[in-house]
C-alpha cells in the first residue's frame, strides 16, 4: 500500500505493529491478519524487525516466543549480502548499520538463535516453535 494509506490505517489502529524502517517505508501487520489466522486454527509465525518483534512480545507476553536470528558477525552479513549482488553501496551500508543497531536488541529476546550454518539454524528454529506451542 502507499504511504499514504499506510499512515491512514495507523491512525486508524488497524496495525498490530508498524514502524517506519527507511523513509517512507513501512512495514506492518495487520490485525486483521492475525484475527483471520488465528480463526482458523492456526499458529501465527512473524517475521519482521527487532521493534516489531519487541512490540509483538510486549502485547502477547508468555504466549508469544520471541526469538533474535543474529548473523555469526557483522561482516559475515555484510559477505552474504555483497554475494546477492542484490544491493547498491548505499543501500548496503544502510542495511549493515541497521543490522549494527538491531544486535543492541537481542538480549530482549527470549532466545538468540545464531544463523551461521543455515541447515542448523533452521533445525534449531523449527525445535524451539515445535517446543514451544506443544
Amino acid at each position: 500500500m502507499s504511504p499514504d494509506e499506510f499512515r491512514s490505517r495507523i491512525a486508524k489502529g488497524d496495525f498490530l505493529e508498524w514502524e517506519e524502517v527507511y523513509e517512507n517505508q513501512y512495514y506492518g501487520t495487520l490485525r486483521s491478519e492475525i484475527n483471520r489466522i488465528h480463526s482458523e486454527g492456526k499458529t501465527v509465525i512473524f517475521d519482521v524487525d527487532v521493534v516489531g518483534g519487541l512490540n509483538i512480545k510486549k502485547q502477547f507476553g508468555d504466549a508469544a516466543l520471541a526469538v533474535f536470528v543474529e548473523p555469526p558477525s557483522v561482516k559475515e552479513l555484510e559477505n552474504r549480502l555483497k554475494r546477492r549482488d542484490t544491493e547498491s553501496d548505499e543501500s548496503l551500508a544502510k542495511r549493515v548499520a541497521k543490522a549494527e543497531e538491531e544486535l543492541t536488541y537481542a538480549n530482549r529476546f527470549d532466545v538468540v538463535l545464531v544463523n551461521d550454518v543455515l541447515e542448523i539454524a533452521k533445525k534449531n528454529a523449527e525445535k524451539l516453535v515445535a517446543d514451544f506451542i506443544r
